[in-house]
């Protein structure tokens, strides 16, 4: 790989072969990235209803077992 570019000035390695990458391989990074976001988010609703649930039940059976007529 260094011998192919050994002969070419600096902005090609270091400017011209990243852009030229992101134009290919734009569209797969955006959705890559596009599909970890939603998934941490989907994560994080999750793991938030799970905590309401449980704040929910612990709520009512603490209070129950101080009331019998529950």
């Amino acid at each position: 790989m260094r011998e192919i570019f050994a002969g070419l000035p600096w902005w090609v390695k270091w400017i011209a072969v990243p852009v030229i990458a992101l134009v290919v391989f734009g569209g797969l990074i955006a959705s890559v990235v596009g599909f970890v976001i939603g998934l941490l988010f989907k994560l994080l609703v999750f793991v938030a209803l799970v905590g309401g649930l449980i704040y929910v039940v612990r709520k009512f059976t603490s209070s129950s077992s101080s009331r019998d007529d529950w």
